[in-house]
């Protein structure tokens, strides 16, 4: 079965930011879109309130997908797409969809209720069960928000593309979600910024500040370990500028700002099988909440 970039698709500006965005990443990876909308059932006695009457339900159900996927079609005329309509639980039903997707795109805010389904807790449920690489876009990004800014002002088109930025895990660092990082940036014809952040040990943290030799010691190992885990695929894709940093700060924190000079961000979400306890790590969680770039939350064992 060919894969997809598959978008959740409810109509709200987040939606079709995400659907805009999955066009142009359609068009890079040479696949079709599939723009699927999922219609959860009102409960007994709300089904019959005035609001959520046939005409609404028309509405939502048919001309939604049907504008936005001619929208897609006339703005992007070499990408396939198609629509597919859905009913249930919202975070179940994407969840089930994204096992023969390429990608899952999102929307990484939405409005309650029926106005848009991708509220905050839907998103995060997919996140942290989907079996494929999920990306959150923003509300109003645009294609030339993904080019550096022009000299006369403002993204261009003309420009180049900012950096792909990967955040790693120098604990386990995993093969799954480097590789997608390089995939990414070699599409882009970008730079990849991988950035690492350490905080110092909680001896330090909580008594008083290193001696400033100790600290540089602790940053020029850090450092060396980030070049060690980099060096295979430097060789594996010799085309690709790959620029490493490690910096003291938290690693959340380090990740959100460089997302304000990045294409994409990229993060990895360790899979777990039982079905209590976190499922999204924590610095995964806050750049989702927080970066300013669209975020790929990549799974891997």
């Amino acid at each position: 079965m060919p894969r997809t970039i598959t978008v959740g698709l409810d109509g709200s500006p987040e939606s079709r930011a995400a659907a805009e965005w999955a066009a142009r990443e359609a068009e890079l990876r040479g696949l079709p879109v599939k723009l699927v909308q999922v219609w959860e059932p009102a409960p007994a006695p709300t089904a019959h309130a005035p609001f959520l009457g046939g005409e609404t339900y028309q509405h939502w159900s048919e001309r939604i997908p049907r504008e936005s996927a001619e929208d897609l079609r006339l703005r992007h005329p070499g990408v396939e797409v198609s629509t597919e309509q859905l009913s249930g639980s919202p975070a179940e039903a994407l969840v089930g969809v994204a096992k023969d997707a390429e990608l899952l795109v999102l929307g990484s805010r939405g409005l309650g209720g029926i106005a848009g389904f991708l509220v905050g807790s839907v998103g995060l449920a997919v996140v942290a069960h989907a079996e494929r690489p999920v990306v959150l876009v923003r509300s109003g990004r645009q294609a030339a928000d993904e080019h550096e800014t022009h000299p006369a002002g403002g993204p261009s088109a003309a420009t180049s593309v900012p950096p792909v930025v990967l955040g790693v895990d120098l604990g386990c660092p995993d093969e799954t979600v480097i590789r997608f990082a390089l995939d990414a940036a070699v599409r882009r014809n970008a730079p990849l910024r991988v950035v690492h952040g350490w905080n110092p040990t909680p001896y330090y943290a909580y008594g008083m500040a290193p001696d400033p030799g100790v600290q540089q010691l602790l940053a020029d190992s850090d450092a060396g370990a980030l070049t060690d885990v980099l060096a295979p695929w430097r060789q594996k894709y010799p085309d690709v500028e790959v620029v490493a940093e490690s910096r003291f700060g938290s690693p959340s924190n380090v990740l959100i700002d460089a997302s304000r000079e990045a294409s994409l961000v990229v993060v990895g979400r360790r899979v777990r099988r039982a079905p209590a306890g976190a499922h999204i790590g924590p610095v995964t969680h806050a750049v989702l909440h927080h970066a300013t770039a669209p975020v790929a939350v990549v799974p891997h064992d």
